[in-house]
């Protein structure tokens, strides 16, 4: 498989994962547990990719209209290895939502892993335009847009309540064991907004991974109720370090109109849900359904 081709499945899986999450709630996003819906290493693996591509506050909630803004989110991760080195990665993104709840994120990342192309850091935009119900990721350095399905589009029903249901069902069963615990954090305000602060505790028991003693992983997770997205989150896993990711520089202006729309001069070709939405299924070992959202 070349690196273009990986790369765009890595930045299609993601895309559609996000997007898929946004349609599958019509309320609020629930705080971020990821073990508790992907129990293996892959959980903190996931969200942490997630975050550093500034995804986070797209783990829920429903189109929101009639509150534009912009804001810089600045998303971080520290690492450190059995032997005392030390890993960090910094990603910076660009955000831009609209009066008709039309999205647009502008995402740089550092030349590693299967984004590796040319040595360079590497820029993509994507847009989420649910008036149009299109999605797309830009390639500025070629100047080409890749149109995206919209595979989980269609999740609602009994698909839908079973997935909310056995969510519902998980973090019930956590906190019974004593393995989940929520704490109101209150409010307090975040680059001039306020925001509904929760800390999500889960443990993973001694034997449960293969894990010697228990594991204790804590996430904080701030939602703004006026801007319905997420302000800040707080994550540490001792398998994987510390990431944050906080939002910077809100604008409640609306973003200029020609940002959520392809450019005139780039070349425009189509990607069904057979590519990215068949591939993350199979991955999953899935053919009907997308899997538990890591994040929630």
């Amino acid at each position: 498989m070349n690196r273009r081709v990986c790369m765009s499945m890595v930045l299609g899986g993601i895309f559609m994962l996000s997007a898929g999450l946004a349609k599958a709630q019509d309320a609020a996003p629930l705080p971020p547990m990821a073990l508790l819906q992907v129990p293996g290493p892959e959980a903190g693996m996931i969200g942490e990719r997630i975050e550093l591509l500034g995804f986070e506050g797209m783990h829920g909630g429903k189109v929101v209209t009639g509150v534009p803004f912009s804001a810089v989110a600045v998303s971080e991760s520290t690492q450190t290895l059995a032997d005392g080195n030390h890993i960090a990665r910094k990603t910076q993104t660009n955000l831009f939502r609209d009066s008709q709840g039309r999205f647009r994120k502008e995402v740089t990342v550092a030349a590693i892993g299967p984004l590796a192309t040319s040595g360079q850091p590497k820029s993509f935009v994507f847009i989420n335009d649910p008036v149009a119900g299109t999605n797309f990721i830009l390639h500025p350095d070629t100047k080409t847009a890749e149109q995206m399905g919209r595979p989980f589009a269609g999740m609602k029903g009994p698909l839908k309540d079973a997935l909310k249901g056995k969510m519902e069902s998980r973090q019930q069963q956590e906190m019974a064991n004593g393995n989940l615990k929520k704490e109101d954090l209150g409010t307090q305000t975040i680059a001039g907004v306020s925001a509904q602060g929760t800390r999500i505790t889960h443990t993973i028991p001694a034997g449960q991974i293969g894990n010697e003693k228990a594991i204790t992983i804590v996430s904080e997770h701030w939602y703004s109720n006026d801007l319905q997205t997420v302000v800040m989150s707080k994550r540490s896993d001792p398998r994987f370090g510390d990431t944050t990711y906080t939002l910077t520089n809100i604008q409640r202006s609306a973003p200029a109109a020609s940002l959520f729309a392809v450019p005139s001069d780039y070349t425009v070709t189509q990607e069904g849900p057979s590519r990215h939405g068949m591939h993350m299924q199979k991955f999953n070992g899935m053919t009907d359904a997308p899997p538990p959202p890591p994040g929630i």
